[in-house]
């Protein structure tokens, strides 16, 4: 789009904390009349409307008035779902609805690399922009990942890289967003009720990823995957697999416990597996990908494994908190899907106290049936899906249900014993007791901090 058309124009943007704020500033800036709604009260959001307060940005707070459809353009935050009245009330008034990404998008001088997937987006986002930072090419890192594209977008020069995870959410509403590079991790169930229940519509959101992707562009995809497979042949760009179950003419794989590539009919031995910090079968598919993404962008095979040994992971994501009588407590917070905790217990071989619960998005345990008998001795069910919790799993595997984060670990530490697990992965959003996943992580960490 041509920034330029933006003078003068009237925009609403639905969501007044991080995302918003940035694409305000954004857009306030290149001239357009900007106008910010969020459904919280004032009180929650002190810290972001003094930025607005300070550039003369107007605002609202405790619900939508009619004032946010006056305008010709609405863009619309990350965490705000496509399902939202104030979305579906503008599109039924031919409002043009766009997200934040789109909006930054126009502003980008540089390549994008795009990340998304049900599981391991932040992971390999960050891990990328690692393989980056010790190649000492230029970046920033920023999406979904906590800092909002808008906010970064100007700082990049055209020799620079965009280094993005990519929400569902964010891709619902993309228009002519377009990466270099995308990448689709996974695709497993996650935010069933915000898809009416349907794998179908939720794998074509992921699929939008590489919809405007043109031949020059590249599609680096999970062959493991089935939904990721089935859409992969929609792209029309160069698509690169990896695996970890088969050997690939071209792509990602292991080999004799050897991660190998080849690409454009060079073959490179990067690593051994167990070299490889970040640990699990879902970490290995992680460092896959990124590895792809590495090399494409001119990283050395040398510099990819000085990475891969030395990179530790990221906060929320199988965390070690600390070790108490010979209990290790671990914090998966970010595992806010069944997917990512069938990962988080294939992890570990010791027996496992597991905080499991939360605000439920429409989960289905069954997945889980099968590794929780054989690797989980005691649950303990937490948040507004706690009685789910113990109703499915409390016939095969004792369940104990706590009023609180203080309560769980409290509980968690009387039930392990030496030698064991005590593990926060809770397969559930946090907005229940919490204000995002790494609030509830930072507690879980406080609380264990103090046993």
């Amino acid at each position: 789009m041509d920034v330029r058309s933006l003078q003068s124009a009237k925009v609403s943007i639905i969501g007044a904390a991080r995302s918003g704020v940035g694409i305000a500033t954004l857009l306030k800036t290149h001239g357009a009349n900007v106008f910010v709604s969020d459904l919280q009260t004032r009180d929650k959001l002190v810290r972001w409307l003094e930025e607005l307060e300070a550039l003369g940005i107007e605002f609202e707070t405790g619900g939508h008035t009619e004032r946010v459809f006056n305008c010709s353009l609405m863009v619309i935050s990350p965490g705000v779902p496509s399902t939202a009245e104030v979305v579906l009330n503008a599109l039924r008034r031919n409002v043009r609805v766009v997200s934040e990404l789109e909006v930054a998008s126009w502003f980008c001088r540089s390549p994008i690399v795009a990340i998304t997937g049900s599981n391991g987006k932040t992971t390999t986002t960050t891990l990328v922009g690692r393989m980056l930072a010790d190649a000492r090419i230029g970046h920033v890192v920023a999406g979904n990942i906590g800092t909002a594209f808008s906010t970064v977008v100007r700082e990049l020069k055209p020799a620079d890289t965009a280094v993005l995870e990519v929400s569902s959410f964010q891709l619902d509403h993309i228009e002519s967003f377009r990466p270099s590079i995308s990448v689709i991790l996974n695709i497993t169930e996650d935010h069933m009720d915000r898809y009416d229940y349907s794998m179908e519509k939720y794998s074509a959101s992921k699929g939008r990823i590489f919809m405007n992707q043109r031949n020059e562009d590249v599609l680096i995809y999970d062959a493991d995957d089935p939904w990721t497979s089935r859409i992969v042949p929609r792209a029309n760009c160069r698509t690169i697999p990896f695996s970890a179950r088969e050997r690939l003419n071209e792509g990602a794989f292991v080999e004799r416990d050897q991660l190998i590539t080849v690409l454009d009919g060079k073959r490179s031995a990067i690593i051994n597996t167990e070299e490889i910090s970040i640990k699990g079968l879902h970490n290995l598919y992680n460092s896959m990908a990124a590895t792809v993404v590495g090399q494409l962008l001119g990283v050395s095979a040398a510099s990819l494994r000085s990475t891969l040994r030395n990179f530790k992971g990221v906060e929320h994501r199988l965390e070690f908190v600390r070790e108490v009588d010979g209990v290790r407590y671990i914090n998966d917070s970010k595992a806010t899907n069944v997917d990512s905790v069938w990962y988080a217990l294939q992890a570990f071989k010791e027996p496992i106290v597991l905080l499991l619960g939360g605000r439920d998005k429409g989960n289905d345990y069954t997945r889980l049936a099968s590794v929780v008998a054989d690797r989980v001795k005691t649950i303990i069910a937490i948040g507004e899906s706690a009685a789910k919790v113990e109703s499915f799993f409390g016939p095969s595997v004792q369940t104990i249900i706590a009023a609180s984060m203080e309560d769980a670990v409290v509980e968690a530490k009387r039930q392990a014993k030496t030698g064991e697990i005590v593990l926060l992965s809770p397969a559930c959003a946090s907005f229940d007791w919490f204000e995002n996943y790494e609030h509830r992580g930072r507690v879980f960490k406080e609380i264990v901090g103090r046993l």
